[in-house]
């Protein structure tokens, strides 16, 4: 999964671990554009180690279809990077729909994942990908997906001490599609609603593989499992949109809050399953969906 993981996992970085003067670790965060929110009075005076500045977790790379991304990378270095933009063309609408330019600037990718927010966007534009996350904790290392990392609500497998150096997924392929939707108050500028990312492999007019992801329907960022499982082998129809959409309603379990009722956020995944689908196959006769 990790190009070049051996030499990697061999690797002890003495520079992935701060301490302060009197050799106790400090606290370690990444953008803070997060954590400053909420703790602003406990930690404006805090002496922290970011790893937004930390040049070990920096970086996108490539290596056949392999892409790696240091956990620090932002939402601008993904909109920056040429990777991304050849292979997710449409990466300008979703990095739109996605926080404010400051926030771009700063907030990293890893952050995003360990914050475990429900609605966290780039949470679920990874779950799609089948991301595979590094951790360490300056001396061990140690690889899990990032399907397997959410255990509940804000519970996640991760030691104390463990930060997410880098993480890798692999790159869509030309016969693969890609999608992410969200729906919010604000179109721009705003935290999701309901958000959702697929990922499909076509060939001859037979889905062969699926993922499904999707936010704010649950306690955790929600990879799909049985939704996705039930696409393979199939070919696209409104039948089979339908039945689909069963099967997600069964997985999910949204509850009512400022963002939206249950009923609200149930009727709105569906819809946004639809806009998957009329996205990767527009001369399909699907537009009649949206009204159903």
């Amino acid at each position: 999964y990790f190009s070049g993981i051996k030499e990697r996992l061999e690797k002890i970085n003495a520079n992935q671990v701060a301490v302060d003067d009197n050799g106790l670790m400090k606290k370690v965060l990444g953008g803070g554009t997060d954590l400053y929110v909420q703790q602003h009075d406990s930690m404006v005076n805090e002496d922290m180690s970011f790893l937004l500045d930390n040049k070990d977790f920096k970086g996108i790379s490539l290596e056949g279809r392999n892409c790696r991304l240091g956990g620090a990378s932002t939402v601008t270095d993904i909109y920056s990077s040429e990777i991304f933009r050849t292979h997710f063309p449409a990466l300008g609408k979703f990095i739109k729909l996605v926080s404010s330019t400051q926030i771009r600037n700063m907030a990293t990718i890893a952050g995003n994942f360990v914050n475990a927010s429900p609605i966290g966007d780039f949470s679920i534009f990874f779950l799609a990908l089948n991301a595979r996350l590094l951790l360490t904790d300056g001396n061990q290392k140690r690889i899990i997906p990032l399907r397997d990392f959410y255990k509940g609500y804000k519970l996640l497998d991760k030691l104390p001490g463990e930060n997410i150096e880098s993480f890798e997924f692999e790159l869509p392929s030309a016969n693969d599609k890609f999608n992410f939707e969200k729906v919010s108050k604000r179109t721009c500028l705003d935290i999701a609603s309901v958000n959702t990312a697929m990922h499909i492999s076509i060939k001859n007019d037979i889905i062969t593989s699926a993922s499904i992801s999707a936010g704010g329907v649950g306690p955790v960022p929600m990879y799909l499992s049985a939704a996705s499982a039930f696409l393979t082998g199939k070919q696209v129809s409104g039948e089979l949109i339908d039945s689909l959409l069963e099967i997600v309603q069964s997985e999910i379990s949204p509850i009512s809050d400022a963002r939206g009722t249950e009923k609200y956020k149930r009727l709105l995944l569906s819809q946004l399953i639809k806009a998957h689908f009329m996205n990767f196959f527009p001369a399909m006769d699907l537009k009649k969906l949206l009204a159903a």
